[in-house]
């Protein structure tokens, strides 16, 4: 559900006075297979579907947050990286007790490579069929993002 849209920012939920709010900025990424069939999705811990990606740490722009994100969670180096836009997200997580205001943004790469195994080892990698990723991530975000970059593809 779309709270607003602002020039650069698409935002989903909408911002409960009540709750007090952690923000948590995040890189994600879609990367799909070689035919572009299917893409990378991460199983996390509470089973939620997502796309690889994660929180930027303080010292972090968003490409060295998805460069350390993707070796902790793949081992994978990508390439040919395209930004798709800001989007960001109100919600309250059951699985952690929390209420966030999550902005993210959003690349696609169109070449990855395996350079070792992945540093954490709590999440698992599924490739799906798009549609069906698209179906199955549990924010609408990474949703959103999804639907932008099959766009750039038409």
């Amino acid at each position: 559900m779309y709270g607003f849209q602002s020039e650069d920012e698409v935002v989903f939920g909408f911002k409960d006075p009540a709750l007090d709010y952690k923000t948590r900025i995040g890189s994600y990424i879609i990367i799909p297979n070689q035919e572009l069939s299917r893409m990378l999705l991460v199983t996390a811990p509470n089973g939620a579907l997502l796309l690889p990606g994660g929180e930027m740490e303080a010292d972090e722009d968003q490409f060295q947050t998805l460069k350390r994100e993707l070796v902790e969670e793949a081992g994978f180096e990508v390439k040919d990286l395209s930004y798709l836009g800001r989007s960001s997200e109100y919600f309250y997580s059951h699985f952690r007790q929390q209420a966030y205001y999550n902005p993210g943004y959003f690349f696609a790469a169109l070449g990855f490579e395996k350079i070792q195994d992945p540093l954490e080892d709590f999440n698992n990698l599924i490739w799906v069929p798009i549609a069906q990723g698209l179906r199955a991530l549990k924010r609408p975000t990474h949703r959103w993002a999804v639907k932008n970059w099959l766009k750039t593809l038409a």
